[in-house]
């Protein structure tokens, strides 16, 4: 990755056409060919950009430095007129391993096999990852009535509410574990998924993970 901050100017032309009068401004470019034009304020958003695949060429007419970056499948074209470089660098960053985030299905399920109440006042945990012939039910748990089957989601949706009926129908031929009733649990339930669970008797959840966490702490709120 190479990092550039100059006073410069930008002109894009293409599909529109856009223009950056002269300013102090950071230039990304990546190693797989990307140019970014960030200014210091704006969020993480580029002012303007050009995806890859591109090239860029670069020439220096009396003392002008100029920049070209063209898209190889369009006519689009990115300019830059560098007035003064105050900063060039380029780093070699290496293979990223990618975005790891929290509050994935692992960390729910763990997190839920501890605060089983959010599941329900009488819901006990039994034991997590239940092996049935089909696949690990998440969280196998018991309740005033009978046996828990616990399915947990990121993001609740249809594939979600299929997968949980069928633990369902092969759990309830087991007169040991009969009868046994499904509880889908998510940060967000699609509106689709919610109709066709509570169709087949399946209770939906919605899990507060900062809750679960400890993070949402009322004592610490003003109101």
């Amino acid at each position: 990755m190479r990092l550039v901050v100059a006073r410069c100017q930008v002109d894009y032309s293409g599909r529109l056409t856009a223009h950056l009068p002269m300013a102090t401004r950071l230039i990304v470019v990546k190693s797989d060919g990307s140019v970014l034009i960030h200014a210091d304020g704006g969020s993480y958003k580029p002012l303007n950009w050009m995806s890859p695949p591109c090239t860029l060429r670069e020439s220096d007419h009396e003392g002008v430095v100029t920049w070209t970056v063209s898209a190889s499948k369009s006519d689009d074209r990115l300019r830059i007129i560098l007035e003064e470089v105050l900063h060039d660098s380029a780093h070699e960053l290496g293979v990223d391993p990618g975005l790891q985030k929290d509050g994935v299905e692992k960390h729910l399920q763990e997190l839920l096999a501890e605060h089983t109440d959010a599941l329900g006042d009488s819901v006990t945990l039994v034991r997590r990852e239940y092996m049935t012939a089909i696949g690990p039910v998440d969280l196998f748990c018991k309740d005033a009535v009978g046996s828990v089957a616990v399915e947990i989601k990121r993001r609740g949706e249809i594939d979600g509410v299929e997968q949980l009926t069928r633990y369902l129908e092969l759990m309830n031929r087991d007169p040991l574990l009969r009868p046994v009733r499904g509880i889908f649990a998510a940060q967000e339930i699609k509106p689709q998924a919610r109709t066709l669970a509570e169709d087949r008797g399946i209770e939906c959840v919605v899990v507060d993970y900062d809750k679960l966490r400890g993070i949402d702490d009322s004592s610490l709120r003003l109101f």
